[in-house]
C-alpha cells in the first residue's frame, strides 16, 4: 500500500516533507489550482501528481521554463505525491480545493515552500510541534521515556483541537507509531469528524485499528502446528512456560533478512532467560529455506508449509507484510508486537530482568 509506504518515509522526514508554512489563498470556483515553480530541471522533464493513497499517477505534464501547473477537484483533503521523473525525492503536501503554489529548486525539494492549501497549512503545523521529537520516528530510535511522553501528548492535543482538519489522522497515527494502547489510538479516532473519519487517511486510520485488534497486546495468542525443517510436528502450545518471539519470515524478504543479526543478537543474550525464537517462514522452496537459516545464524526452531502467502499461521494471523513477530509470555499471552531494532532489546530487557 502506497499510503503506508508514504507513512513510513515520513516518519523519517517530518519536518522536510512538511514544506514551509503555508499562506491560505483564494479558493478557484471548483476544484484545485497548483502552480508550481521549480528551478534546475530542464524543459520536457515529467512531472507526475500521484494518489497519496495508491500511488496511482493522476496526471501527467512537463516542466517548461521551470514551471509545471495540474488542476483538478478531490473529494475531500488528502495527501498528493508531486514526483519528477517517475523518481524521487519527491514533494508531498495535503491537497484541498485551493490556488496552491509551490516554489523551490531542484536539489532541495524537501524544503520548498507551498502556499495555498489550508490543509496543509494545518499538516506543517503538526509538523513543525512534532519537529523536536522528530528521531523517535526513525526506524531504529533510542528509547527516551520523557520525550516520547511530550510526543505523544502533541499528537493527542492536536487532535482534540483539530478535530475536523484533514491532518489530524496524522497526529493519530504519530500517536500510534510511540505506543501500543490500541484503546486510546480509538479514542483519538472517534474524536474526529465524520467527514474527517470517511477520508482517505481517516480510513487508513480505521484499517490500522482494525488490525491491531485483531492479535491484540494483552490477548492470548492462539494455538498452531506446522512441520519444522525436518518435518517434525512443532506447536505453539508446547512453549508454554517460555517467553517466544514468534518471527514471520522468509529467505526470499530483504528486510527480514537484514534484521535477523539483530534477532540472533538478542536471542544469543537472552535465551538463558527463559526465552527463545520460533521462526515462521512464508518461504516455497525448502533449500532456500534451509540455507538461509544456515547462513544467517538461526539456531531456533523453525516451522513452515512452503505455502508463500498462503502459509496457513500467516493466514491465520492476517500477516499481509513480513518481517513482523510477536512477542508472547509464559502464559502465551502478546506482550509485544513488531520488535525490530533497539525496540526487542529494550522489551526484553523490561521482563527479562
Amino acid at each position: 500500500m502506497f499510503l503506508a509506504r508514504l507513512i513510513r518515509i515520513q516518519k523519517k522526514t517530518t519536518v522536510k516533507g512538511a514544506a514551509h508554512p503555508a499562506t491560505v489563498s483564494a479558493r478557484p470556483a471548483d476544484g484545485f489550482v497548483i502552480t508550481g515553480s521549480i528551478k534546475g530541471f530542464p524543459d520536457g522533464t515529467s512531472v507526475s501528481l500521484l494518489n497519496g493513497q495508491t500511488g496511482a499517477p493522476e496526471s501527467e505534464t512537463t516542466v517548461s521554463k521551470n514551471s509545471f501547473s495540474f488542476s483538478g477537484k478531490v473529494g475531500t483533503p488528502e495527501f498528493k505525491v508531486i514526483m519528477f521523473n517517475k523518481k524521487p525525492p519527491y514533494i508531498t503536501l495535503f491537497l484541498d480545493n485551493s490556488a496552491v503554489k509551490i516554489t523551490g529548486i531542484k536539489d532541495s525539494l524537501d524544503y520548498v515552500h507551498i502556499d495555498g492549501s489550508a490543509s496543509n497549512a494545518d499538516y506543517y503545523r503538526l509538523s513543525s510541534q512534532l519537529a523536536p521529537y522528530q528521531k523517535l520516528f526513525q526506524e531504529n530510535a533510542p528509547a527516551d521515556p520523557q520525550a516520547t511522553d511530550a510526543a505523544l501528548k502533541v499528537s493527542e492535543d492536536f487532535v482534540k483541537k483539530e478535530s475536523s482538519s484533514f491532518a489530524a489522522p496524522l497526529a493519530i497515527i504519530r500517536y500510534s507509531q510511540l505506543t501500543d494502547e490500541t484503546n486510546k489510538v480509538e479514542e483519538l479516532f472517534n474524536l474526529l469528524s465524520p467527514e474527517v473519519k470517511s477520508s482517505p487517511m481517516g480510513a487508513y486510520v480505521a484499517q490500522q485499528i482494525a488490525e491491531s485488534k485483531r492479535n491484540a497486546i494483552g490477548t492470548v495468542m492462539a494455538d498452531f502446528t506446522q512441520p519444522d525443517t525436518s518435518g517434525n510436528p512443532v506447536s505453539l502450545a508446547s512453549y508454554r512456560g517460555k517467553y517466544v518471539l514468534v518471527d514471520f519470515w522468509a529467505s526470499w524478504c530483504r528486510p527480514c533478512r537484514q534484521e535477523n543479526p539483530n534477532v540472533v543478537e538478542n536471542y544469543n543474550r537472552f535465551k538463558d532467560k527463559n526465552f527463545t525464537v520460533l521462526g515462521v517462514s512464508l518461504d516455497q522452496a525448502k533449500p532456500a529455506w534451509v540455507n538461509a537459516i544456515q547462513m544467517d545464524g538461526l539456531t531456533w526452531v523453525h516451522v513452515s508449509d512452503l505455502q508463500y502467502w498462503s502459509n496457513a499461521v500467516a493466514k491465520q494471523f492476517n500477516i499481509t507484510q513480513i518481517p513482523q513477530n510477536f512477542l508472547i509470555d509464559p502464559d502465551g499471552k502478546i506482550i509485544g508486537k513488531n520488535l525490530r531494532g533497539p525496540a526487542l532489546e529494550r522489551k526484553l530487557s523490561m521482563v527479562l530482568k
